[in-house]
């Protein structure tokens, strides 16, 4: 995951000095979207049932792919 150090954020103010905008490279802008779509996958599987790592291997060895 980026952080906002690694983002390197610059913030448009308004008169008072209050952030109201912000300005991203498209490199950080494109890695917040490619974590967020991560975020997305993980929250929609959340309920999946798991299996246990042996049960993969099993499965794995039975499709030919282990």
């Amino acid at each position: 995951m980026i952080s906002l150090k690694d983002l390197d954020p610059q913030y448009i103010v308004n008169e008072k000095g209050e952030k109201k905008s912000v300005i991203l490279s498209i490199t950080g802008f494109e890695e917040l979207l490619a974590d967020l779509e991560d975020l997305a996958a993980i929250a929609e599987r959340k309920y999946e049932p798991t299996i246990t790592h042996e049960d993969l291997q099993a499965q794995l060895k039975n499709d030919g792919l282990l």
